[in-house]
């Protein structure tokens, strides 16, 4: 897979829409780097599919996507720190579509701990998000309401 997947048709919410087809996302999945390095960000398929579907409010399907890329990375690494950032803050955007603010403020701590492991002790960015960026992802998902719909 040379290019980007398509977005999915409409986004899923848990007990609302209709649950995604088992394996709708293994073509995708299956072109995880064996071993997720911050120097490969930029050509890891998956990582850029899974931001993209958190820029566009797929917010359960972004978890799918970036799980084998966090459970690649090296234990205890800033590359796995922050995957596991973004998944959470996926997670959160999630739990404000369904009405579950608590759920979501929750996760969104859970966030800003990972990304502070995965930032700790050096400058710069981490799979491609620095500091600001990361930031930006966050307060965009933090605006998600429960009305919105993809």
């Amino acid at each position: 897979m040379t290019r980007s997947p398509p977005l999915p048709t409409r986004a899923y919410l848990p007990g609302r829409t209709p649950r995604p087809a088992k394996g709708f996302m293994d073509g995708v999945i299956a072109e995880a780097p064996a071993v997720t390095r911050d120097a490969g960000h930029g050509s890891n398929i998956v990582w850029t599919y899974g931001r993209r579907l958190i820029a566009e409010g797929f917010y359960w399907e972004a978890h799918e996507v970036l799980e084998p890329v966090w459970m690649n990375a090296p234990p205890n690494s800033r590359e796995r720190h922050m995957v596991q950032a973004v998944i959470h803050l996926a997670n959160a955007g999630l739990k404000r579509r369904m009405g579950k603010p608590r759920a979501a403020a929750r996760l969104d701590a859970l966030a800003a701990e990972c990304a502070g492991r995965a930032f700790a002790g050096r400058d710069g960015a981490v799979m491609g998000l620095s500091p600001a960026a990361l930031d930006e992802m966050r307060q965009g998902i933090a605006c998600v309401t429960e009305a919105e719909q993809v």
